[in-house]
């Protein structure tokens, strides 16, 4: 995005370089194009697009909101899923605590748009990451950043950087518990991080809770996952009051974890540590549950349904009836090379396929809804191709407009600049931008 010019208000001005955009058509500023009336199958906008359906956006919201409020939790949703500045106000604006980012960069792009709250659920790195943090930071001294930590050279890089400067706002850290990715393996190595963060507390820079990712411990083997997840959760509860005697009370901590799929099993090992202590707060980070899918997520959160994990009101709700699929993937039939075979235009430059490939719902034609497609299967993909079976009898013509689910929203999303928001009448009523970088 960064050839794209602007208003001079911060208003990206859009053209027909941007996927969906109509070809020809004026350039419009970014907030003008949910005026224009466009549809992604009236042959008009430029295939293929991505949509988000926003009545099943905000019922996906409003569902884990209520969650997270019954349950007496906050939440700081991930924003390396959309990497929307819009998404991610309007997170905040339905309830969120702050905002999760991955990189320096991510912080960046949420600090540019006035987001002050965020939790850098990752390490960056060493002595040269931590100084680009400083430099990062220096500009925003009314930035409340959190930042995880799991290995000495990486609490001593931060050391450095924070005693190299006196421009800088508070730095929280966060010591990291992990299984399968990244995150200290147990409480010895979490008390040495610890031995050279507390020496070197100053208002500006402290310890401010632990942290964990549940979701890289998962496996194939539905057992075994939540074996080894509970098992991190048991560590990271344990630790909490040996955080509290070294640092003594009346002092705010955070606990973050819990990720899209298993944050009931987070919620159910660390709220009774997180309420033993007054002065603790528990952060969820989810953040692709807001989006869900036709894929990874679908089956990760049947799991939740067969653990009756999704409780708030008093009684067990389920993810499978209630969260809505809220992405879509637009393209037009291309080719009809052979009997059952169709070739639409959207590859592995436009869908994810690291959890699966997309999968057709229904056909357009001539601006309106021809006939579901759910019995149709995509095989496989190319840069530009995907390629479709189609059932016996399919009336699938060249030209018709095929709309597809898809899997895992967060390595989708990162292929498009624009994501169109949708109405009901799968008519364009908003445009988000993204900064992928």
């Amino acid at each position: 995005m960064s050839d794209l010019h602007t208003t001079g208000t911060g208003n990206p001005v859009i053209d027909d370089r941007i996927r969906g955009f109509p070809p020809g058509h004026a350039p419009l500023p970014l907030d003008a194009i949910g005026a224009q009336g466009w549809k992604p199958y009236d042959g008009e906008m430029a295939l293929p697009l991505i949509s988000l359906d926003q009545q099943a956006f905000a019922t996906n919201v409003d569902l884990m909101m209520a969650y997270v409020r019954d349950h007496g939790v906050e939440i700081a949703p991930h924003a390396k899923t959309p990497m929307s500045t819009a998404i991610s106000g309007a997170l905040l604006a339905a309830g969120a605590w702050g905002t999760t980012v991955a990189d320096i960069r991510q912080a960046a792009v949420m600090l540019k748009a006035g987001q002050r709250r965020l939790i850098l659920a990752n390490e960056i790195g060493g002595p040269a990451a931590a100084r680009r943090l400083a430099a990062l930071l220096a500009g925003y001294p009314s930035a409340e950043v959190h930042i995880f930590v799991d290995s000495v050279p990486l609490a001593e890089a931060l050391v450095a950087a924070w005693r190299e400067r006196s421009d800088l706002p508070p730095l929280g850290l966060l010591v990291e518990f992990g299984a399968g990715r990244a995150g200290a393996r147990s409480a010895d190595a979490a008390n040495a991080i610890l031995d050279v963060i507390l020496p070197a507390e100053s208002p500006n820079f402290k310890l401010t809770g632990i942290a964990a990712y549940e979701g890289a411990a998962a496996t194939a083997d539905a057992a075994e996952t939540l074996r080894r997840i509970d098992g991190l959760v048991t560590l990271t509860a344990a630790f909490l009051p040996e955080v509290r005697a070294r640092i003594g009370k009346e002092r705010p901590l955070l606990v973050t974890a819990g990720g899209s799929v298993f944050f009931d099993r987070v919620v159910a090992g660390l709220s009774a540590a997180v309420s033993a202590d007054p002065d603790c707060k528990l952060i969820l980070r989810s953040g692709a549950i807001f989006f869900h899918d036709h894929g990874v997520y679908e089956r990760g959160l049947s799991g939740l349904d067969a653990r009756e994990g999704f409780r708030f009101g008093g009684k067990v709700h389920s993810v499978a009836r209630e969260f809505q699929p809220a992405l879509r993937v637009w393209a037009e039939v291309l080719s009809l090379p052979e009997p059952g075979l169709a070739i639409c235009g959207m590859g592995l430059r436009d869908v994810a396929i690291d959890q699966g490939l997309p999968r057709p719902l229904a056909l357009y034609r001539d601006g309106a809804k021809a006939a579901d497609l759910t019995s149709a299967e995509v095989l496989r993909l190319n840069d530009q191709h995907a390629f479709v079976a189609l059932p016996a009898g399919s009336a699938v013509a060249v030209g018709d407009v095929v709309e597809f689910g898809i899997s895992h929203p967060c390595t989708c999303l990162d292929r498009h600049a624009i994501l169109y928001g949708l109405d009901p009448d799968h008519q364009v009523v908003t445009a988000y931008l993204t900064s992928f970088g």
